[in-house]
């Protein structure tokens, strides 16, 4: 099994402050969205009402981090392939750090340090002790490998320190990158030279993540826009500069919301016939509403199938964040009788039911697998064959469920 250490931890706080382009810049107090966890009856529950805003009371002393691993350890009783160090502030940030490595190296299974962007280290050889004590693999924001920058919008008080630390970790460990891509700030001759940067230090990666500045792109904290003025590149600008970087550099290097150009996720499966082949066959009519990055991909799949199923996508890129007001927007002429959505949608159960059925109709609604494919975050440590088996995993899950919940097509 793998062992999640959740230290815990606030976004700005336990992180020495906002950088610029957070997510989590700026929330503000919003309504219970409603999602998958919730009772029947009750909209609201501690994770869409908190955990959606990492809303930790703060970093958790070293010795409850241990006690919940310990218990943890007891329940399952298997063997330990991978321990993450995680949590809603920087890994770096957590006072305990090094206590807490030392303590986990006991386990003799490889230690993650999961999203850190250094910012924690202020004199450039912490990464050393870590890496004595049995740290693998590092997940690091790093923006740019220019300080000046990282300085300006990280909020970094020590980037010189922390790129230092970033070096020393691509020596001994496989370091994932990860950069935050603002149009006409790190990307373009920058962007360029992080990649030429990381290439030399021995990087195993680098994930591009396109910057959500709008409502529709993500931001549901009614915490829109992070940045004014900024207009984010679009979806194919976007995928068109990682396809660039990973056809001109020996690392690799995907994105998302998309895309992965080595493995052709997501929804690699679209382009693999054989692949196609060992889907189950969609009999049923059904509707499957999803975001508008993976409408026409979802689309193809089912088209390819001949499947008496339509996919409808709404104004939200990732289905996960497509919240109840989404779906108001909907026109339901084309929305069939029976309709699934994204198993970890926003939305409150009974909700969506009423909002799909305001024109009259009594249409089945029901939450759908939690995935379908994988983004370029996990994509990146994958085979192509990984991520295709994923995708008949999941599909074939959806596919199961239109099959048992449609209506036979009109002849």
């Amino acid at each position: 099994m793998e062992l999640l250490a959740d230290i815990g931890g606030r976004p700005g706080i336990d992180c020495m402050g906002f950088c610029k382009y957070c997510y989590f810049k700026a929330v503000r107090d919003v309504p219970p969205f409603g999602c998958k966890h919730c009772l029947p009856i009750t909209k609201g529950c501690h994770y869409c009402t908190e955990s959606v805003k990492e809303s930790y009371p703060g970093f958790k002393p070293v010795q409850m981090v241990v006690q919940e691993l310990n218990q943890t350890i007891h329940l399952n009783q298997e063997g330990i392939e991978r321990i993450t160090i995680s949590g809603g502030g920087d890994v770096s940030c957590y006072p305990d750090l090094e206590l807490l490595t030392a303590t986990l190296t006991q386990l003799e299974a490889p230690i993650h340090l999961g999203y850190t962007s250094g910012k924690g280290f202020n004199r450039g050889d912490e990464a050393e002790y870590y890496l004595e004590n049995g740290v693998k693999e590092v997940s690091f924001t790093v923006f740019a490998t220019d300080p000046l920058l990282r300085g300006e919008y990280m909020n970094e008080k020590h980037p010189e320190a922390a790129l230092s630390n970033l070096e020393t970790f691509c020596s001994g460990s496989e370091v994932y990158a990860a950069s935050v891509l603002i149009p006409g700030v790190n990307d373009g001759d920058v962007l360029r030279q992080t990649c030429d940067d990381l290439e030399a230090m021995g990087a195993k990666g680098l994930i591009l993540m396109r910057f959500a500045n709008t409502t529709d792109q993500g931001l549901i904290l009614n915490n829109a826009p992070i940045i004014p003025g900024v207009e984010s590149h679009s979806i194919d600008e976007f995928a068109a500069i990682v396809d660039e970087m990973n056809k001109d550099y020996s690392i690799r290097i995907t994105g998302t919301p998309l895309w992965d150009p080595e493995t052709g996720a997501p929804f690699a499966i679209v382009n693999d016939p054989k692949a196609l082949s060992m889907l189950p066959s969609p009999t049923m009519e059904a509707t499957i509403l999803t975001s508008r990055v993976s409408a026409p991909l979802l689309g193809s799949i089912f088209k390819s199938l001949d499947a008496p199923v339509n996919v409808i996508g709404v104004e939200k890129d990732i289905g996960c964040l497509i919240t109840i007001e989404d779906i108001e927007k909907l026109d339901l002429t084309d929305v069939k009788s029976t309709v699934i959505f994204p198993g970890r949608a926003f939305v409150h159960d009974s909700e969506i039911k009423d909002v799909l059925n305001r024109d009259g109709g009594d249409r089945l609604v029901r939450r759908g697998p939690d995935k379908l494919t994988v983004d370029g975050e996990m994509s990146i440590s994958m085979t192509r064959d990984e991520v295709i088996q994923r995708e008949i995993e999941g599909l074939s899950e959806l596919i199961d469920m239109v099959n048992m919940l449609g209506i036979p097509p009109k002849n």
